[in-house]
């Protein structure tokens, strides 16, 4: 397996955790039948908890365009020290966005989300100029 699509599943597995913090939060705010049902689904999040809710949609939004240059660079064999480093930058940038979304420091998230932005761009540039 390639370092970009290692990076592209740990990338995953990254999102598919990152529901439980605000989901246990939830919980810990209504109860857990009510967290269970429906009735309780307009109750408010603690901050914290609510941007890691949005910190979960923003990874979700972001894993689609990521998922798909890895996959386009691999089946064009295209994997040069580029695209391995710009994967696991990737990787990295959106484990510290999360954390410092949920953490609410100013600025923080936006120079992480740039970061993997423009790990995504790295990747791109190697399949459509460099490759």
């Amino acid at each position: 397996m390639t370092t970009e699509l290692e990076m592209l599943a740990w990338a995953v597995a990254l999102t598919l955790l990152m529901w439980i913090p605000y989901i246990l939060a939830h919980i810990a705010n209504v109860g857990l039948m009510a967290a269970l049902t429906y009735k309780a689904d307009a109750s408010p999040l603690p901050a914290w908890a609510a941007r890691a809710k949005k910190a979960h949609y923003n990874a979700i939004e972001n894993l689609a365009p990521f998922a798909a240059l890895v996959v386009i660079a691999h089946l064009a064999q295209i994997s040069n020290d580029a695209t391995q480093a710009a994967a696991v930058a990737y990787f990295w940038f959106r484990a510290a966005h999360f954390v410092l979304y949920i953490s609410g420091l100013p600025f923080a998230r936006t120079l992480t989300f740039a970061g993997s932005w423009l790990a995504q761009i790295c990747i791109l540039y190697q399949i459509l100029w460099a490759g």
